[in-house]
């Protein structure tokens, strides 16, 4: 019984954490119909942010604050500066971002090289409590909490604020709203910058999470977080919820009950068999 509910709170961590890369993923894609392959690079910046904060003596609620906000300003100037002028060029979208997604890990292997780096860890949540008679480690829930707080916010952003309504008009009918006087493009940018925040808050908790962080940290998630955006829906923000709990805790069993690496193979398997019943994902809309 303990053993169950240790790979349960761990799946349903990793799982948390798959959630804040895909979220930033389907927002970002499902309001703006950008495939952004560069997410997996802010993902990284984030992580290295926050391990550098922390590394100074920043506290680590301070340091992941750093982090999501330079991985938020690093989304801000990809959206500005490469993504804007290519929104009815999509190809050269995706060449462009994948470029990006391949240069930033570069570019940290340069800076700090390329193994990896041990995270300081805070004592307080580098620890363990008692559920149901299994030690489970305390930054699993560090991890849940995050992706409901940032599940509950999106929501909230497009279903109750005026810039989420602007956002889901502007795609439906661009010419319109801009037609009314709405600067469309300064939404579509705020959109950017909240998929970017998520990512970077991901990076940071995955040091949390793992112990370290290396350059190729971001690109490996990047892949879950791809994973999850198809099986929920492309755009549904509700449907990679769902999705990511399902796919960390296929991972996790079947990574403890077979040989080791089953666990992803078994992702996929269970991506491959959800495609062909349901070819648009769990639910394939935008909510």
């Amino acid at each position: 019984m303990s053993t169950v509910v240790l790979l349960s709170v761990t799946g349903l961590g990793l799982g948390a954490l798959y959630f804040l890369v895909a979220s930033g993923l389907s927002l970002i894609f499902g309001l703006m119909d950008v495939l952004n392959f560069a997410h997996g690079a802010l993902l990284s910046i984030g992580a290295y942010a926050t391990w550098w904060a922390a590394s100074h003596s920043f506290g680590y609620p301070l340091a992941l604050l750093f982090g999501t906000a330079v991985g938020t300003l690093a989304s801000v100037a990809l959206e500005l500066g490469l993504i804007r002028p290519l929104y009815r060029r999509p190809r050269e979208q995706v060449l462009a971002t994948v470029g990006v997604g391949l240069a930033v890990p570069a570019l940290l292997s340069a800076i700090w090289g390329a193994d990896a780096r041990t995270f300081p860890v805070p004592a307080s949540l580098g620890g363990t409590f008692t559920l149901l008679g299994a030690t489970v480690p305390v930054d699993r829930l560090v991890l849940i909490g995050a992706a409901l707080v940032v599940l509950l916010a999106l929501k909230a952003f497009l279903g109750r604020t005026r810039h989420g309504l602007v956002v889901r008009a502007g795609v439906e009918d661009r010419a319109m709203v801009t037609a009314l006087g709405i600067d469309v493009r300064r939404a579509f940018t705020l959109v950017f910058a909240i998929g970017g925040a998520a990512a970077a808050l991901a990076g940071g908790l995955a040091g949390l999470y793992f112990g370290s962080v290396d350059p190729t940290q971001g690109s490996s998630l990047l892949i879950f977080g791809f994973v999850v955006v198809v099986m929920g829906g492309l755009g549904s923000v509700s449907g990679a919820a769902v999705a990511c709990v399902v796919v960390g805790l296929v991972q996790q069993f079947a990574n403890y009950y077979s040989t080791a690496g089953l666990g992803d193979l078994s992702v996929v398997v269970l991506l491959a068999a959800l495609l062909l019943v349901r070819p648009s994902g769990l639910t394939g809309r935008l909510a």
